[in-house]
């Protein structure tokens, strides 16, 4: 870049509005009108004087539950803007994995819409409610000092045992990992389109977003993913950048081939989880190339292929090498281990992670002779299905709830299509179609499990912990 990024994510948000006040900054699925770079400073203030209004003040945290249109990144950037924290929650969240966010974020309220209402007030602690519907602008918004290394997302993510936990995210964060895919590459420039299809709940959409705003390059936000009409979006908003990950490339490849596959403007497609063994369709199918990338929500973008050796590891499932700010290290026993500035604060009411000065990802990797990373597996107890990550001790801790089960496990078994599914061994006296009831009332459709096996008794550690390592991990 030119010139020295901003120092936090206000300071980014007035940049993005001196330098390109009349660019279009957003623009939605949901809503007809698009959000300029100017649009975006006075929304946020609005919304920013609207929350103080009603009592948000820095160093609150409030749960927001919204779908992929304007309001999420307003409500978030504005709680920036007060020096408040949001707890995003999934819009496909049920009453236990809610309740969970709620209570250990201790969050002052929620910001959802009426449709989602009704979830909070049949909560046992039901949060206070402000409805998006009702949040409008308010002038005479007064931006006081900000703090860069203040938490701005308490973002929870499945961590290696228990349930989801609130990785602490400050302004370095954000602009750490969005400095990088403009310095280096992607290199994205205000000449870009990006586009996202993930909800925003979660990071990916948030990075598009502090992305976008660096490089003054226009983001296109859609409802979600639908894979039979994603490369007709891609083309409509004349889009030059996307990233995806999970099942997705091998959704997208399960669409009819057509005349106009090579019909867009896309120069780099990055994705997290290429599969090695159809890399080489993806590209003779779009006419594109497509980029490996690894990152986590704790550490931000840490390891990604570039353009160099692009053709040398296609097809190797090779994650690349570290971005400059990233260093990478393998431990005795094979994990993959972190450090570099710009990556989360902790986890909310947990022990510090690191280890001397390093994150243990949880993942096992490996280094070839000139520094790039391989992915070998994962120490974690955690699924990930179709992009989805899910803590297996979650699930369990549902399905134990239940009055008629003495005792679960949770396990991820290999699938084509979604990279894994969920199995659950259950040891009790209820039903497949009584606990799909229990666990479809209390957890995301994506983590209730798909294969259910019944026992009289499930083996045990000297610990009396169940022994997992025993479990059949194969799908019926």
């Amino acid at each position: 870049m030119a010139t020295e990024p901003p120092g936090d994510l206000v300071a980014l948000i007035r940049r993005a509005a001196r330098w390109w006040p009349d660019r279009i900054a957003w623009r939605f699925d949901l809503a007809p009108a698009a959000v300029t770079f100017a649009d975006v400073e006075r929304l946020t203030a609005g919304y920013a004087q609207a929350l103080r209004s009603r009592g948000v003040r820095a160093g609150d945290r409030v749960a927001v539950m919204l779908p992929n249109g304007p309001q999420f990144p307003l409500v978030w950037l504005a709680l920036v803007r007060l020096g408040a924290a949001i707890v995003p929650m999934n819009v496909r969240y049920r009453s236990a994995d809610a309740a969970h966010v709620l209570a250990d974020s201790a969050a002052s309220t929620v910001i959802t819409t009426g449709q989602h209402r009704p979830l909070f007030e049949a909560l046992p602690d039901p949060p206070s409610v402000q409805l998006v519907e009702a949040l409008t602008p308010e002038d005479g918004f007064a931006q006081q000092p900000i703090d860069p290394a203040a938490p701005v997302n308490v973002q929870y993510t499945s961590g290696t045992t228990g349930p989801p936990k609130g990785c602490l995210l400050s302004h370095r964060y954000w602009l750490t990992l969005a400095t990088s895919l403009v310095e280096e590459f992607p290199h994205l420039t205000d000449q870009d389109v990006m586009l996202t299809a993930q909800p925003f709940s979660y990071v990916d959409p948030q990075w598009n977003v502090v992305t976008a705003l660096l490089a003054g390059a226009e983001l296109v936000i859609l409802d979600g993913f639908h894979p039979s009409r994603f490369w007709s979006d891609v083309r409509r908003y004349r889009t030059t950048y996307f990233y995806c990950l999970g099942a997705m490339p091998t959704l997208l490849l399960a669409m009819p081939t057509g005349p106009r596959d090579h019909d867009h403007r896309v120069r780099v497609v990055q994705c997290s989880a290429i599969p090695p063994n159809r890399h080489a369709e993806l590209e003779q199918r779009w006419g594109v190339k497509w980029y490996e990338a690894f990152g986590m929500t704790e550490t931000g973008a840490d390891i990604r292929v570039g353009p160099q050796e692009h053709d040398e590891l296609r097809g190797t499932g090779c994650l690349g090498r570290p971005a400059t700010h990233r260093e990478v290290m393998i431990s005795a026993d094979g994990e993959l281990l972190l450090r570099g500035p710009g990556m989360f604060d902790g986890y909310l009411g947990h022990p510090p992670p690191w280890r001397n000065g390093w994150f243990p990802t949880g993942d096992l990797a490996r280094l070839d002779e000139h520094g790039r990373v391989y992915h070998v597996g994962r120490l974690k107890d955690m699924i990930r299905r179709g992009g989805e990550n899910i803590a297996a001790a979650e699930v369990e801790q549902v399905l134990m709830d239940h009055p008629q089960v003495r005792l679960a496990a949770v396990v991820g078994v290999p699938d084509d299509l979604r990279g894994e599914e969920v199995k659950a061994y259950v040891v009790g006296t209820a039903t497949v179609e009584e606990l799909r009831g229990w666990c479809g009332q209390r957890l995301a459709t994506f983590k209730v499990p798909r294969y259910w096996t019944f026992c009289d008794d499930l083996p045990r550690t000297p610990s009396e912990r169940v022994a997992k390592a025993q479990l059949d991990r194969s799908a019926p």
